[in-house]
């Protein structure tokens, strides 16, 4: 059955907060929660996104919020691309030996996304 949603969270939160205080970020970024056809899955995780946006404001971080589309049209060039072009995309742009798992991929993404947006 695994552990209770309330302790997977604060997992989140804590786990956030440890990775902030060990690397001094300056700023978060944040892929925003859509619906989907399972409404259960996505209420999980906004509220996971909650507990690691949370923990980003606490520590002083500014979150900015990129939706899917923009964070495929950033890496791939495409707003409905799927996970596997963008990891293969992930891969090619920063020059990685293989194909990140698709969480990290994603993770990746957002930052790439607003690596991009800084610039502009």
């Amino acid at each position: 059955m695994g552990f209770p949603l309330s302790s997977r969270l604060n997992e989140i939160f804590e786990g956030i907060n440890e990775v902030i205080q060990l690397h001094n970020p300056v700023v978060a970024a944040v892929e925003e929660v859509f619906m989907s056809t399972n409404a259960g899955s996505a209420l999980k995780l906004g509220q996971a996104r909650g507990a690691a946006v949370v923990a980003a404001t606490q520590n002083g971080l500014g979150v900015n919020d990129y939706s899917a589309k923009k964070v495929k049209r950033a890496v791939v060039g495409y707003g409905q691309a799927e996970k596997g072009q963008m990891q293969r995309m992930i891969k090619v742009l920063l020059g990685l030996s293989a194909e990140p798992s698709s969480d990290a991929a994603d993770a990746l993404a957002v930052a790439i996304c607003h690596a991009n947006h800084q610039i502009l």
